[in-house]
């Protein structure tokens, strides 16, 4: 018995600093791993919490979010849930997760009966799953964040369903010259993930789900609708059928984060897209790929977990954006890795 004790309290020390973390007063952003997955949090300087995508249906996502919103964030509830598109990798754990701490809004991509086969049989859990409101995201729209501080906040979607906003003067007309390279068309659901851009000040996050290769082209060509970022999360956890070079060259991030699998993500022609990159100073990675292709990994200093979805132990990447927004913190706590940028 005395044995058993010791163990528990082991386990529970290990979960604890697994979810150690001290927000700077500024944008946090947290990758919560959902072991290739996606599960983007985003705690505001005035304290509300944004949550972009739940990981997969099952018990051990929704705990590991739920885990992130109360110890990291100090959450009692999802402020804004943006599900970018109906894969059981990104609206799996949303309908357990409500039924663990309320969600206020839930925005996504509406048309549920065209996709519900693709979507499979959670889609009907999601879909009657109890939240405050239900928005429909359309391209141009914003996520009514609040403010706190001199320095603003805006989260804006600009592409859902295969549809963009519109360029205004601030979007510059691509300067790219060269071969343009098409794949076959992508008519799943990731080609319709809601694309968000997300500016606090001066620092600017992209984050497009899983979109694929001929959509993100049309997002910076002819007219770069993103602009330049500082820190981009990487299309559909590194698969080969995104990652365009043509995004990553004209978004121009300094730093990239690849929310993958142990054998999921990471693939070679997405992992060389952005690591041939002429902007990219890091490159971080929640998960390390431990497939054949093990050269397709950042440095171990830059990955959340190397070992395999069987012994993982859940660990995530934060990044803080300072409170006037001229720099940015990019810690792996597993590896106790922080690395500071200044913003562009």
């Amino acid at each position: 018995m005395q044995r058993f004790a010791v163990t528990a309290l082991l386990i529970s020390v290990l979960s604890s600093n697994a979810f150690a973390a001290q927000s700077t007063g500024g944008l946090d952003i947290y990758w919560v791993d959902v072991e290739g997955g996606a599960a983007t949090l985003l705690v505001t300087p005035a304290g509300e919490t944004v949550l972009i995508d739940t990981g997969n249906p099952g018990d051990r996502d929704p705990a590991r979010i739920h885990q992130a919103l109360t110890k990291l964030a100090k959450a009692k509830q999802v402020d804004h849930l943006v599900t970018t598109h109906y894969h059981r990798d990104h609206y799996g754990g949303a309908a357990a997760l409500s039924k663990k701490i309320p969600i206020i809004n839930l925005y996504d991509n509406a048309n549920y009966a065209e996709r519900e086969r693709e979507a499979g049989a959670p889609f009907g859990d999601y879909k009657t799953m109890k939240v405050g409101k239900r928005i429909h995201l359309k391209p141009g729209d914003t996520i009514p964040v609040k403010q706190k501080g001199d320095t603003k906040l805006s989260i804006t979607c600009l592409c859902a369903r295969q549809q963009f906003i519109k360029a205004g003067p601030q979007h510059q007309k691509n300067p790219y010259t060269g071969e343009l390279k098409k794949r076959r068309v992508d008519t799943s659901d990731n080609a319709n993930s809601i694309v968000l851009l997300i500016k606090y000040g001066d620092f600017e996050f992209f984050d497009g789900g899983d979109l694929t290769w001929n959509v993100e082209e049309k997002l910076v060509y002819p007219v770069n609708l993103v602009g330049k970022v500082d820190v981009a999360q990487v299309n559909h956890h590194g698969l080969d059928s995104s990652s365009n070079p043509l995004l990553y060259r004209s978004i121009e991030p300094h730093v990239v984060v690849f929310n993958n699998g142990d054998k999921k993500g990471c693939q070679p022609l997405a992992f060389l897209a952005v690591k041939d990159t002429p902007s990219i100073k890091a490159i971080f990675q929640v998960h390390k790929n431990l497939r054949k292709d093990k050269q397709h990994n950042a440095d171990d200093s830059h990955i959340a977990n190397l070992k395999s979805s069987r012994e993982c132990e859940g660990h995530h990447i934060q990044l803080s954006v300072s409170p006037d927004s001229k720099k940015y913190t990019v810690k792996v706590d597993s590896r106790g890795t922080s690395k500071t940028f200044e913003t562009k």
